[in-house]
Formats: C-alpha cells, sequence, structure tokens
C-alpha cells in the first residue's frame, strides 16, 4: 500500500491532511500578517508620532525666528526693553523646539539631521553676526545705533536660515510621504492576506463538504438503497460501496451479514418446508387417530351395550343354575357353576367399566360451578358404607371450579374409594383431600395411610385394566385410575403419583382456575367453610 496512492486514504486520514494543510496555509497567512502589522504600526507611528510633529515643530521653529527678528526691530526703533519680549521668547522656543526635533529624530534619519544641524548653524550665525551686535550696539549706544546697523547690515544670513528651516521641512515631508505611502501598502497587504484567508477557508470548506459528499453522504445513500432492497427480498443481491475504506469494509460486513442471512434463510425455508410437510403428515396422522379413537369409543361403546343383553342372559340363566341345582349334582358341576357366574359377573362389571370409560367427554351435561366442599360430603356419603366406622376423611377448604358434577363425583369416588380399598391391615385408614393453588390452576391432593404404589408402577397405575395385584387379592376391574386420568384431562388438567411420600398413596392433579373464581382465602356467599369433616 502506498503512501501517496489516495484511493487508500481513509476518510480520517483525508480530513486530517486537509485539515493539516489548511493550519499550514493559515499559519502562514497568520505570520505574514503578523510581520505586516508590526510594519503597519511602525510606519503609522512614524506618520502620526514623528513626520507631523516634527513639520510642526519645524512651522513653529520657523515662527520662533520671525519673532526673534520682530523682537530686535521693534527694540531698535523704540529702545524700550518690553518690545525685546518676542525676541526672548523666540530664543526659549527655539532651544525647545530644536530638542524636540533631536528627540523625534531616529538613527535612520540621516537627512533631516543633516538639515537640522544646518538649521542650528545657520542660527547661530544669524545670532552672531546679527542679532548679538544689535542688542549690544542698542545697549551701548542707543536705540539709533540699532537701527543703524539694521539698515546698514544685510539680510542674507536670516534667509539663509528660513531657506534651512524650509529645507528641514521638505526632508520631513519626504519622510511623511514615505512612511504614509508605505502604511498604505501595508494595509494592502493586510487586506490581501485578510481575503487570501478567507479563501483559504472557504476553499478548506467547499473541498471538506465535496470529501464528504462524495466518500461519506452519496455512498451511504447508494449503502442504505441497496440495504433495503436486499430487506424488500432480494437476498441475492451483493452490497458493495465505492465511498472511503470505512464504507467499504462496513459494506463488506453488511455483504456478509447478508450472506449469511440468505444462507440462514435457506435453511429456515427447507426446515419450514420439512415442517409443514411433517405438519401435514401430522394433520393426517391426528385426523386419523382422531377418527380411530372416536371409532374405538363408538366400538366400545356399541360393543358393551350389545353385549349387555346376552351377558345378562348367560348370568341370569348361570345364578337360576347355581339356585336350582346346587347340591343336587356332583362338587365338581357345582364348581363349574360357580365358576361361570362369577365370571359372567366380571364381565359384567368389565362391560359396564368400559360402558362408563367410553361415555367420558362423549355424554356431556354442561360445564356448571361445583363446590368441591359440598361434593365431598356427597362423596362421602356414598362411601360411608365401605369407609366402616373407623375410617377417617378430611378435606379443608376446597375451592369452587368448573367442571361436569357426575363426572367430578366419580373421579373423587374412585379415588377415595381405592385409599379405602387398599388399606393396611388392622390400620384405620386415613384420607385427607387439600388443594392450593398455582398460578392459573388448582393442584389437589388425595392421600392416604394405605399400603402405597411402589415407583416401579408409577406410570401403569393410570393405564386401563392395569391392576398391581392378583384379581382375587382386591376387587375391581383395575379401570378405576383410567376413568380418573380421562376424567382430569377431560377439564383440562394433570394428574400424577408422588412418589415421595413415606406411607400410603398421594395423587395430585390439577384443574383449572375459572377467570373471576375466588380463591381459598375468600368465603363465597351462602357457603360453610369447612375445615375438616371426620367419619
Amino acid at each position: 500500500m502506498s503512501l501517496f496512492d489516495l484511493r487508500t486514504w481513509t476518510l480520517r486520514r483525508r480530513i486530517a491532511a486537509l485539515c493539516v494543510a489548511t493550519g499550514i496555509l493559515l499559519g502562514a497567512l497568520a505570520a505574514l500578517a503578523t510581520v505586516t502589522a508590526a510594519q503597519h504600526n511602525r510606519q503609522l507611528n512614524d506618520v502620526l508620532n514623528r513626520a507631523s510633529p516634527m513639520r510642526a515643530a519645524g512651522e513653529t521653529l520657523n515662527t520662533a525666528f520671525v519673532d526673534q527678528e520682530t523682537g530686535i526691530r521693534g527694540y531698535a526703533i523704540s529702545g524700550d526693553v518690553a518690545n525685546l519680549k518676542p525676541y526672548e521668547n523666540g530664543v526659549a522656543e527655539e532651544q525647545r523646539l530644536i530638542i524636540l526635533l533631536e528627540d523625534l529624530l531616529e538613527p535612520g534619519d540621516t537627512e533631516i539631521r543633516a538639515a537640522l544641524d544646518e538649521v542650528k548653524q545657520r542660527a547661530t550665525v544669524w545670532h552672531a553676526e546679527v542679532a548679538d551686535p544689535v542688542l549690544t550696539a542698542i545697549r551701548t549706544s542707543g536705540s539709533e545705533a540699532g537701527l543703524a546697523m539694521i539698515a546698514a547690515g544685510s539680510t542674507s544670513a536670516f534667509d539663509a536660515l528660513r531657506a534651512a528651516i524650509n529645507q528641514m521641512q521638505g526632508d520631513i515631508q519626504v519622510l511623511r510621504t514615505e512612511s504614509a505611502d508605505a502604511a498604505r501598502a501595508s494595509s494592502q497587504t493586510m487586506v490581501a492576506i485578510q481575503i487570501s484567508a478567507a479563501v483559504i477557508v472557504i476553499v478548506a470548506g467547499a473541498g471538506l463538504l465535496l470529501l464528504l459528499d462524495r466518500l461519506v453522504s452519496r455512498p451511504v445513500v447508494d449503502l442504505a438503497d441497496q440495504v433495503r432492497k436486499v430487506a424488500d427480498g432480494d437476498y441475492d443481491r451483493r452490497i458493495e460501496s465505492r465511498g472511503s475504506p470505512e464504507l467499504a469494509s462496513l459494506a463488506d460486513d453488511v455483504d456478509g451479514m447478508r450472506r449469511k442471512i440468505a444462507s440462514e434463510l435457506s435453511e429456515v425455508r427447507e426446515a419450514r418446508s420439512q415442517v409443514e410437510w411433517v405438519n401435514d403428515q401430522l394433520k393426517v396422522q391426528a385426523e386419523e387417530l382422531t377418527r380411530s379413537n372416536r371409532d374405538l369409543e363408538q366400538f366400545a361403546y356399541v360393543a358393551s351395550h350389545d353385549l349387555q343383553e346376552p351377558l345378562r342372559k348367560v348370568a341370569s340363566f348361570c345364578q337360576l343354575l347355581q339356585r336350582r341345582y346346587s347340591g343336587q349334582l356332583d362338587e365338581r358341576a357345582d364348581q363349574y357353576i360357580a365358576f361361570a357366574v362369577d365370571g359372567a359377573q366380571r364381565m359384567q362389571r368389565l362391560i359396564n367399566d368400559l360402558l362408563a370409560f367410553s361415555r367420558i367427554g362423549r355424554i356431556t351435561s354442561g360445564f356448571t360451578d361445583i363446590d368441591l366442599n359440598q361434593m365431598l360430603a356427597e362423596v362421602h356419603s356414598q362411601l360411608e358404607t365401605r369407609a366402616g366406622a373407623e375410617a377417617e376423611i378430611t378435606w379443608s377448604e376446597l375451592p369452587t371450579v368448573e367442571g361436569e358434577e357426575p363426572l367430578l363425583t366419580t373421579l373423587f369416588v374412585n379415588l377415595v374409594g381405592n385409599s379405602l380399598k387398599f388399606r393396611r391391615p388392622d390400620v384405620p385408614p386415613v384420607v385427607r383431600i387439600t388443594a392450593h393453588r398455582e398460578g392459573d390452576e388448582w393442584q389437589i391432593n388425595v392421600r392416604d395411610n394405605g399400603i402405597g404404589i411402589e415407583a416401579d408402577f408409577a406410570d401403569k397405575v393410570f393405564v386401563i385394566f392395569q391392576r398391581l395385584h392378583a384379581r382375587d387379592a382386591y376387587e375391581g376391574t383395575g379401570i378405576g385410575l383410567a376413568i380418573v386420568k380421562k376424567i382430569v384431562e377431560y377439564h383440562g388438567g394433570r394428574i400424577w403419583l408422588d412418589l415421595d411420600v413415606e406411607e400410603g398413596t398421594s395423587i395430585t392433579f390439577t384443574l383449572p382456575v375459572f377467570p373471576g373464581g375466588p380463591g381459598l382465602d375468600v368465603e363465597m356467599p351462602g357457603q360453610e367453610t369447612r375445615k375438616e369433616v371426620t367419619t
């Protein structure tokens, strides 16, 4: 990269170079202006403070000599000493003005100094040859003698003196004219310097604006237009910039981002296509599964309904055979008839349970507000015979929920019924129902002190017709918890088995909190808050 290749210069370097060049030119002009201003001040000083006062002093000096000559003549004519006063004043003024002129002179004023020396010499000659002899004659011989000397004398000495003064005034005027001309020239130089500085500033500003427009404004607008086109969907458009190296680097970065976005967008499109295909497949499978479930529920309902009549006949005739021929046949025949009666009854229970399972969600009575405290009282009444006098069933401050009352009643009958069924021998059963709110759902827990469920069977207890014990150990078809799970899910909840309990079984399920429903700490009108109900 060459240092003098301007195309490789960054915008910062170009602006810095422009500022440095402008600063150098303005600095040079400032130095020149300083020198010119000093000269101008000196020249104005020569005009105002030297030449003009010297010229005025020369005129006054000429007047002083005229006063001296007039005073001598007046004194000679009148002989009165009072008339000599102009002479004396003129002499004093002469001395003062000569001192003033000598003070105003500078080493370079050789011609004026020579003219002043000539004036002093001529003044000395005039005093020696004219003024002093006349004054001496008047004082010694009277005014007539003075007048005689004046009349007999020549005016050449006084004329030479005045000519010397005029020569000095001419030299002073030359100095004044030269200083004025030089001051005028320096003023013009100052104006030219100011104009040059203004031109440099204007040119530098115009150059800066042109530089910014060429390397920043137009490239930025062009870059924004390219980015806008890419944002409108032209992801294959290459983004580039012909501006400053910084903008070119930015354009490369933006183009890199475009390529990455285009690549990711392509992947997203492919993934979306795959997802859409999968969704279509899932939709087809979901429709097939829905149809299959519907057909299966319909089949279960029809099958269980159609099996009721022949099964009732089989069970009725088997029971009739058992009552009428019991003891009349051999022991093996009685045993076979008992097996047939038991099988028919068990088959009837299975069909009834399957029919109840298939009706959940298919035959509905509509959701209503249900006070679980009142529902548990009814459940307790239904299970009172099974519970016995020693059983303890308690609940406290249960909420009001939305649901189908028959289904929720079946839910609690199955859960509490299982707790009573799977009790520990010689231990009175204890069942506790509690509830608390978690966000937008109620968590309701049913816990007992029974034999419990091992963790290995946690995933099997909610499977239909799943039994964890031998058929002759506990009655039932093994569909109770499957019905409970289906009722909970029908109401939009979840159910699970708590595995971290030390004793008994703990089952928790959730029910949604309906909008505007009260919390546990709100006592609803007409409802008695039940703290504990014990059998």
